[in-house]
């Protein structure tokens, strides 16, 4: 990767990669996102075998996500729990409710964040006493899962976490203000636009993509043209996670980038939208020396949902890695899921 990296996301399963699991798009209709013209074409796509589910495999997926929320590494454990939500939704619920009382604040976010999205009702009590957690975030993670819970009482206190002096405790409020979904979360969000942090600003933008705001659109296809990979990477997957099929065509073009890395997060994009365009390239990414592509690309995997990609999986679930094999443990049982 070059050297000019400005923001450093959660890439590998953590916060931003809630982008890809959001409903909802809007704006003005015909307003098409133009895919960057390639100058090359990305790595061919393989016709799509027809290969069942090997339950071996769903098995071992289970056993790693088990083993990672169990980790002495509160980052490792943090990963689980989104993989846990992704990869078994609600019946992962009793081990994210368990750790909502982690000693890690990483953790305790990723678990109110998963009982939000999952409407866990067993973590009702928990949350409760987190709305008042010594951690501004942890109390955003939770305000937004008693929200989603239906418990709105404290929710106007995201309006002045929005201002919060960390830019942490800033993004986490735009992140969830955008996963809420709520029209009004907009008049928060605006202001946040013009935010002193990038990364606040880009998180911004992805969540008012969400509500249907044309700005929001028009920043994140700006900052996925940006000189900065992780700035591309960020807003590629804000481009993907409502789902718009009008910015199919920017991530097709993306998948040509000058980054190995930014082309795996448009394909796995691309597979957000129904397209498996960027198979290939998830293919040559699982292959890499580097670590990081090779999560990227069980990533991809994992959204693209072919069932034929089982055997690239396996072998990423034996990587030496952690990261690597948790993401192909989510991937496998994203693909029985599609299947």
């Amino acid at each position: 990767m070059s050297p000019r990296h400005r923001i450093l996301p959660v890439l590998p399963i953590a916060c931003l990669l809630l982008v890809a699991f959001a409903a909802g798009c809007g704006g003005r209709r015909g307003h098409v996102i133009r895919g960057n013209k390639p100058t090359k074409p990305p790595p061919a796509v393989p016709a799509v075998k027809s290969v069942p589910i090997d339950p071996a495999l769903q098995q071992a997926a289970r056993q790693e996500i088990a083993t990672a929320l169990r980790s002495t590494d509160p980052l490792v454990r943090a990963h689980a729990i989104e993989a846990a939500k992704e990869g078994l939704g609600a019946e992962a619920g009793d081990p994210i409710t368990a750790h909502l009382s982690d000693d890690s604040a990483v953790v305790r976010f990723a678990a109110a964040l998963a009982a939000g999205e999952l409407r866990l009702p067993q973590a009702k009590e928990q949350l409760l006493v987190m709305s008042d957690d010594r951690d501004a975030s942890v109390r955003v993670g939770a305000l937004f899962a008693l929200h989603r819970l239906g418990d709105t009482r404290q929710s106007r206190e995201l309006e002045r976490t929005s201002r919060d002096p960390s830019a942490r405790t800033r993004g986490d409020t735009a992140l969830v203000l955008g996963l809420l979904g709520e029209p009004t979360g907009r008049n928060v969000l605006q202001p946040m636009l013009y935010d002193s942090n990038a990364a606040v600003r880009l998180q911004a933008a992805e969540a008012l993509w969400r509500l249907g705001n044309e700005q929001g659109l028009n920043n994140l296809v700006s900052a996925s043209l940006s000189q900065f990979p992780d700035d591309q990477m960020i807003a590629l997957l804000g481009l993907a996670g409502p789902r718009d099929q009008r910015a199919l065509g920017h991530l097709r073009g993306a998948l040509v980038a000058d980054y190995d890395e930014v082309s795996l997060v448009a394909a796995r994009g691309c597979g957000m939208l129904g397209s498996d365009d960027g198979y290939g390239v998830a293919l040559k990414g699982a292959k890499s020396p580097e670590k990081r592509q090779r999560l990227l690309a069980a990533l991809a995997f994992g959204a693209i949902g072919r069932a034929d990609s089982q055997d690239e999986l396996a072998a990423l679930l034996r990587d030496a890695d952690q990261d690597v094999r948790l993401a192909a443990a989510t991937a496998l049982l994203q693909v029985k899921q599609r299947s």
